[in-house]
């Protein structure tokens, strides 16, 4: 949980808003598949045909980052989705961990990064109650998250996760004015795609 939270700022500074959402879009695949390999909690053929859909999605997107700096911005939004699949995976395997401690545990270990890396007494006081908004809400998320995860199959908790990525593109161009890459536009229908036809799919068993 502490790598994928180390991974969302960065990812999010270092390539648009629309590709990171997008990215993340593949969340319930990639899911799935850990869920398979360490769990044996077999996803079905539906899940696997939008599993191989979303990741030429994740592909086409990275693509329009190629030659660009926003390459390791991508990069990071897919390590940041491997490391909170991975966690909701554990949440599964281990459903009695509580959804709170490790959210908190994870702030702790990475306080040390923060100081070393960031420059905390630069914030000015105008930023700081941004910051502390930012920090509560985060931390709703990830301890709800959390309880999801242990209460849900892993797949279906990161599919609900996913509820934010028509949002986060459309709020970035009407508050940052950031318009997404036509790769991005395109990969990201496919993955949005992808997960509504696994959704229209499932009750029936497919």
């Amino acid at each position: 949980m502490a790598a994928g939270t180390a991974a969302f700022i960065p990812a999010f500074k270092l390539s648009s808003v629309a590709n990171v959402a997008l990215i993340y879009a593949a969340a319930p695949f990639v899911t799935a598949a850990l869920s398979w390999i360490f769990i044996r909690e077999a996803p079905s053929r539906t899940v696997l045909i939008a599993s191989i859909a979303a990741f030429a999605g994740v592909l086409i997107i990275v693509s329009g980052s190629l030659g660009s700096g926003a390459i390791l911005g991508d990069a990071l939004a897919l390590f940041m989705t491997l490391m909170m699949s991975a966690t909701m995976v554990v949440y599964r395997k281990h459903p009695d961990t509580t959804a709170a401690l490790p959210a908190a545990l994870s702030s702790v270990v990475l306080l040390p990064v923060a100081l070393i890396f960031g420059a905390p007494m630069r914030v000015s006081g105008g930023e700081m109650p941004i910051l502390v908004l930012f920090g509560l809400v985060f931390a709703v998320a990830s301890v709800t998250l959390s309880e999801g995860a242990r209460r849900l199959p892993s797949a279906e908790t990161a599919l609900l996760s996913t509820l934010e990525v028509p949002l986060a593109p459309l709020l970035a161009l009407l508050i940052l004015s950031e318009i997404p890459s036509v790769q991005g536009i395109i990969g990201g229908a496919i993955i949005l795609i992808a997960v509504l036809w696994s959704q229209t799919r499932a009750p029936k068993g497919a």
